[in-house]
């Protein structure tokens, strides 16, 4: 609705010196948004053409759309909205207009702008507007974003493929229980299920844990980043029989040096948007820069380590690193993996010397693994009594509730509750 001009104003300083694009050819509404914004940045003009909209919002990625809907026809106005909501859903799009010219307000609200601004509003009414999309916006964001959970490994051979594979297949396989309840499925079916991210080294080891095949790797996903939605991943990932969607390294790694950093946490970020949880295996991955920048943003961070001398040391090396990057590492949580108590190195101990609380615990059951591996299986798939995967239950239970408020795992009675049993070998039928 349009605002008032009496309304509530506190400072963006989050978005100080941004750009704003402004779609109109009206001069004095020009003059007035420049001023209204001086404050916030820079306000750049554009004609009322679809075709350069979509050029100048690409080459200068604006923190709003403002369209002026003065003097524009509907279908051209309606072109330049279905252009933004297709091409970028996450440019908040305002509109604007005179405050004598009723058509041209209800012209704007009917074609799907975010809100509207008369072109007579105060500095304060204008920002204030601003303000309010963008809390809006990040509240349904962080509502609708699934879950990111980060296993790092600082060498190869820690186990993080092993266990990130087992871990996002079974996540995929509750979630498949969880959908044959009637409260749970149409809210379920609004969404897709588990994605791991293989990123791991030695590459594409999670493609091979899982018997799959892929075309399609993470430097495809960041090149066609602006094309994503349901229907391109649901037919250019890798599918694991359980469901769940894997996307990996490419086949040659030189392509990586092609994709940025950002453009890579921006993929990961993108991908929040349509699966309920992603699983990111970065075990033994050696840009430090990229790991700072993925985990920055997950939900979960678990270190795998094992009781080796070389995997505690690369473990510190790591998270000092890690902490010169800024990133404070107590909300990390330490997997100490390949457990076996006749070593002699505690896992608080470990835990201690890495300076981060320990999570859980995986016992050495390397024969086992060996032998679902040779079946082209997952433990988790053929020995749900084993201890590997009754650990693995805990760190499933200690994810929570599912997102979207779905039952937690561990919730009961039901399904869940006796999927959650079945999984670590307690539950008879």
């Amino acid at each position: 609705m349009p605002t008032m001009k009496n309304a509530p104003f506190t400072p963006l300083h989050s978005v100080a010196d941004s750009v704003y694009l402004y779609v109109s050819v009206q001069g004095p509404h020009i003059s007035w948004l420049t001023h209204a914004l001086a404050d916030l940045g820079s306000v750049t003009t554009v004609a009322v053409d679809e075709n350069t909209v979509g050029e100048r919002v690409a080459m200068l990625h604006p923190q709003c759309v403002f369209l002026d809907f003065s003097d524009v026809d509907a279908a051209r106005a309606g072109r330049i909205v279905d252009l933004l909501r297709r091409d970028w859903p996450e440019v908040l799009l305002i509109g604007t207009g005179r405050e004598t010219d009723t058509q041209c307000t209800l012209l704007a609200l009917r074609s799907g702008v975010d809100d509207f601004v008369f072109v007579s509003a105060s500095n304060e009414a204008v920002q204030s507007v601003m303000q309010a999309l963008m809390v809006r916006r990040l509240s349904d964001r962080e509502k609708a974003r699934g879950r990111t959970i980060a296993l790092l490994g600082a060498r190869p051979g820690l186990g993080v493929s092993t266990l990130a594979s087992n871990l996002a297949v079974s996540l995929q396989e509750m979630r498949n229980a969880a959908q044959a309840q009637p409260q749970a499925a149409n809210r379920l079916a609004q969404r897709l299920g588990v994605v791991l991210l293989d990123l791991g080294l030695p590459a594409r080891d999670g493609l091979l844990y899982l018997g799959q095949e892929s075309s399609f790797s993470f430097v495809d996903g960041v090149r066609n980043l602006k094309r994503l939605d349901q229907t391109l991943l649901q037919t250019a990932l890798a599918h694991h029989p359980s469901g769940m969607a894997l996307l990996p390294l490419p086949a040659s790694l030189a392509q990586i040096k092609e994709v940025s950093h950002a453009e890579s946490v921006s993929l990961i970020r993108r991908l929040s948007d349509f699966y309920d949880f992603l699983i990111t295996d970065l075990g033994g991955f050696s840009t430090v820069d990229f790991v700072a920048q993925s985990v920055r943003d997950a939900e979960k961070v678990w270190v795998v380590c094992d009781q080796s001398i070389g995997g505690i040391v690369s473990t510190s090396t790591l998270l000092r690193e890690l902490r010169d990057r800024g990133l404070d590492t107590q909300h990390f949580a330490l997997v100490l993996n390949k457990y076996s108590p006749s070593i002699g190195l505690p896992a608080s101990d470990i835990a201690a010397r890495l300076g981060i609380p320990l999570g859980h615990v995986i016992p050495d059951r390397s024969t086992p693994l060996l032998i679902a591996a040779s079946k082209g299986e997952l433990i988790s798939r053929v020995a749900r009594n084993d201890p590997y995967v009754t650990a693995l239950g805990g760190m499933i239970r200690s994810l929570g509730p599912w997102p979207g408020g779905t039952p937690s795992p561990s919730a009961g009675p039901g399904i869940w509750a006796r999927y959650m049993a079945q999984l670590i070998g307690k539950w008879k039928s």
